[in-house]
């Protein structure tokens, strides 16, 4: 096949690896997810946000409101990241339903990671990336941010933005 045949291809492939979600997708038709009791904030996750805040505040925005729902949809993601050992957008718009149907979004969106040590590389590598920059400095007044490891001892991140 020719290499320019081959581009539309590639492009695709390219635009379902990339690693922030909004709500701007095409609409499904999925159920709701179950909630979960969000788990306790661990260091890494405080440090997160404080650092997504940080870099809202010194670009004039407004800093965003942890919530518990959002954690805890943010967590049931995570979870499965970890289970099924892939970082993915999969159920996006059951964990969006969710967060309309719960916390009153009206705009929802997701940055996740994997393998970063620590709060300041994964922020670091979302604020160097446009289409995660542009969550972290978006339109949102709530935001929370799950981080597990798996068995060989890397993290996965999901954090989720909304807009009331």
């Amino acid at each position: 096949m020719k290499p320019t045949k081959m581009l539309p291809v590639m492009a695709l492939i390219a635009l379902l690896t990339f690693s922030c979600s909004t709500e701007e997708l095409p609409e499904e038709t999925i159920n709701n997810i179950d909630l979960v009791d969000a788990p306790a904030a661990k260091m890494i996750e405080i440090e997160i946000l404080e650092l997504i805040n940080t870099h809202r505040i010194t670009m004039g925005l407004t800093p965003l409101n942890n919530h518990n729902t959002i954690k805890a949809v943010a967590y049931t993601h995570t979870d499965y990241m970890v289970e099924v050992d892939n970082v993915s957008h999969d159920n996006f718009f059951q964990r969006k339903n969710s967060l309309v149907q719960n916390a009153s979004a009206v705009k929802v969106s997701e940055n996740v990671a994997y393998a970063f040590s620590s709060a300041q590389s994964v922020v670091n590598a979302w604020l160097n990336s446009e289409g995660h920059r542009a969550n972290i400095e978006g339109d949102f007044t709530d935001f929370d941010v799950s981080a597990e490891k798996n068995n060989e001892g890397k993290w996965y991140f999901t954090n989720i933005f909304i807009k009331k």
